[in-house]
């Protein structure tokens, strides 16, 4: 017969182990894998072979934890399906609750008939601050020039919303058509961004279908590196107010809300 203090204990380390259990089991469950909503692939004859161009879009929908150390793998394939291009290419960390832009290009000696992106899963860690802390990077006075050649010229500034200097920022273009749908894109980078002093940066984006309109680009900044560390800590340092000027209107000579109280009071 099991005394009664030893069936307490028993009950008490099972409740435990089911608590911790189940905890355990709902933070991983709350975790949801990064989705990649939208691909697409380029592909251009070039001196030497083939120039593949891509461009993807993966999106978290965890707004408590960053996705760190993601690597894409570009895969083409020739007509036969025989393997031509293989490419791995590590990923910037992916915000709490953000998306990732990201382009790339490779050289294949044969031309692929198809190519396919896929990733690793992401390792999670929490980050420090609310979703909300982690604001965008400012883009300004953007322009979209079609050259010549066929391919697309963008500039535009890229400012810094937080107190610190962000010492290195990757700018991102996607290229749509009139219909929303994605066409190509391209990135480039730049450095020591103070708060106040938008660098300029400029990108080309070749190789788009024969006979594409681009209708709109979405131009995106964010920080570089395969951990959210670099964003972290711009966003601990703190966001510059929104308003700095002081007002020049000279100030009421009695406080108006006072006076309403005094009113009501009467």
């Amino acid at each position: 017969m099991i005394s009664r203090s030893r069936t307490v204990s028993l009950l008490a380390l099972g409740a435990i182990c089911l608590s911790g259990c189940g905890s355990e089991d709902k933070s991983v469950q709350e975790l949801k894998p990064l989705a990649l909503k939208e691909q697409v692939s380029n592909i251009v004859k070039s001196s030497d072979g083939y120039a593949v161009n891509w461009a993807g879009v993966l999106s978290n929908a965890n707004p408590w934890h960053f996705g760190e150390h993601v690597v894409a793998t570009i895969v083409g394939h020739d007509a036969k399906g025989t393997e031509v291009v293989r490419l791995d290419q590590p990923l910037d960390a992916v915000p709490p609750g953000g998306s990732l832009a990201f382009t790339g290009q490779a050289s294949a000696s044969e031309k692929p008939a198809k190519v396919t992106i896929q990733y690793r899963p992401a390792q999670w860690r929490p980050a420090a601050r609310i979703a909300s802390a982690f604001q965008r990077f400012p883009v300004s006075r953007a322009q979209t020039l079609r050259q010549k050649d066929g391919s697309y010229l963008i500039t535009g500034y890229v400012g810094n919303p937080y107190k610190i200097s962000a010492s290195s920022l990757v700018v991102n273009a996607l290229l749509r058509d009139k219909a929303g749908k994605l066409l190509g894109g391209g990135s480039t980078f730049v450095d020591d961004v103070k708060a106040g002093s938008p660098p300029r940066f400029i990108l080309t984006v070749s190789g788009l279908p024969r006979g594409s309109r681009v209708a709109k680009t979405e131009i995106s900044a964010r920080t570089w590196g395969s951990t959210g560390r670099p964003y972290e800590d711009l966003a601990l340092a703190g966001a510059v107010p929104v308003h700095t000027v002081k007002p020049t209107s000279e100030p009421f000579a009695e406080d108006r809300s006072t006076q309403i109280v005094s009113e009501y009071k009467q």
